[in-house]
């Protein structure tokens, strides 16, 4: 393949989930209008601007810390610290959509994984080519998608700044087959739009080889409901601010029991044996 199949955030759902089952990503555009976009962009500018460009060389281990490197700048945990980000993308209701189709067979909900702003910035190097569910290492392959991820592109995506680069169809490849780079596209995309693909699709974020521009980009990744999830989500929104935030929100964070009795599993994530949310709603969480 030369591109990835382009569709608007405005086609069926159904056409986004084939395109996904096909080649394993597809380009949403219009994912966030104009309005949402400079919402969201007006938000972030002075995390950005506070934000170091090696992380402060704060990261869990010395392997990720290679990984981002130290061209690149982060905003994490969203969803504790942007409202444009739970009320446009936390809850968009094409991510629903997609994961309800895509993750729905193996999980009775699905959570937000990772909610991060990455601004790969001049000098960028391209990531090692990777599958975003490896970070769940133990879980077989053969169980299937356990993983859908995106980036959202908060300023134009273009090969020379860094956009995300995909191996089409790798999703279905044995797991230790390795892309080359002729088989590998790159995600151009106007701001506004999102690269949507499968946690056992190969990519990598791309290298930026400009002099002075800043690839924006938000990674979100939702992942089955019994998985612990990259993001400690419960940290990141605390029950003082999940109180406050919608149903949907609250079930997407964690707050809400991953209950599959009815399908003959068992229940997660109780406090005193009931829901979560129910206690945030007495008051008593």
């Amino acid at each position: 393949m030369t591109d990835l199949t382009r569709l608007a955030a405005s086609a069926p759902a159904e056409d986004v989930v084939a395109a996904l089952t096909r080649d394993g990503a597809v380009i949403v555009h219009d994912f966030l209008g104009p309005e949402a976009l400079s919402r969201f962009n007006t938000e972030l500018d002075p995390l950005l601007a506070a934000a170091e460009p090696d992380h402060g060389g704060e990261f869990v281990n010395t392997v990720i810390a290679a990984f981002y490197g130290d061209a690149v700048r982060h905003v994490t945990g969203l969803a504790g610290k942007s409202q444009a980000f739970v009320d446009e993308v936390l809850q968009h209701p094409l991510y629903d959509a997609v994961c309800r189709s895509v993750l729905g067979p193996v999980c009775a909900q699905h959570l937000l994984n990772v909610g991060q702003v990455m601004d790969r910035g001049p000098g960028a190097e391209r990531q090692i080519l990777h599958r975003d569910r490896q970070t769940w290492n133990h879980v077989p392959p053969s169980l299937g998608e356990i993983e859908v991820s995106s980036v959202i592109a908060l300023r134009d995506f273009t090969a020379d700044n860094g956009a995300t680069v995909l191996a089409p169809g790798s999703h279905t490849w044995p797991w230790d087959r390795k892309a080359e780079e002729h088989e590998l596209v790159v995600a151009e995309m106007p701001a506004g739009s999102a690269v949507v693909y499968l946690g056992n699709t190969v990519h990598a974020g791309g290298a930026n080889t400009t002099a002075d521009t800043w690839r924006r980009g938000i990674h979100v990744s939702f992942c089955a409901g019994w998985l612990r999830t990259e993001e400690n989500q419960y940290l990141v929104t605390g029950p003082e601010q999940a109180v406050r935030l919608s149903a949907q929100a609250r079930a997407l964070l964690g707050y809400t029991a991953h209950d599959a009795i009815m399908t003959g599993g068992g229940y997660l994530g109780t406090v005193e044996l009931v829901s979560p949310d129910t206690l945030l709603d007495a008051g008593r969480l």
